[in-house]
C-alpha cells in the first residue's frame, strides 16, 4: 500500500498573466500618511514599485501632494491596487509606460 509523505508539497499550476508597465500617479488627501501607503503597496499587495517623483507635504502629520509610481504588475495585481486605493478613497490615474526598444 502507498501511503503519500506529508513532507511533499503540492505545487499548484499556477498561470502567469502577462505583466504591464504602468505610471501610477497617486493624489494624497490627508486620509493616509505616505509612507503607510508605500508600506501597504510593496508588502501588503506585493507590488514592487519605484518613485518616479513626490511631492509631498505634511500637515499635522497628514500628507497632502501626489506621487507617480513606476509598477510592473499584471491584470489581477492592478485590480487589487486599484480597489485598496478607492476603498482608501485615494485618487489614481494610471498611464501605461511605452519605451522604444532598439535592435
Amino acid at each position: 500500500m502507498i501511503t503519500p509523505n506529508p513532507g511533499l508539497q503540492v505545487l499548484q499550476n499556477k498561470i502567469t498573466l502577462p505583466k504591464k508597465e504602468l505610471i501610477l500617479e497617486i493624489e494624497l488627501n490627508g486620509k493616509m500618511k505616505f509612507e503607510h501607503l508605500m508600506n501597504t503597496i510593496y508588502n501588503q499587495l506585493g507590488i514592487c514599485h519605484r518613485v518616479l517623483s513626490a511631492n509631498v507635504e505634511y500637515v499635522n502629520g497628514y500628507s497632502f501632494g501626489t506621487v507617480q509610481l513606476y509598477i510592473n504588475v499584471n491584470s489581477e495585481d492592478y485590480q487589487n491596487l486599484e480597489f485598496y486605493l478607492n476603498k482608501n478613497k485615494l485618487l489614481s490615474t494610471t498611464v501605461e509606460y511605452l519605451c522604444r526598444k532598439y535592435s
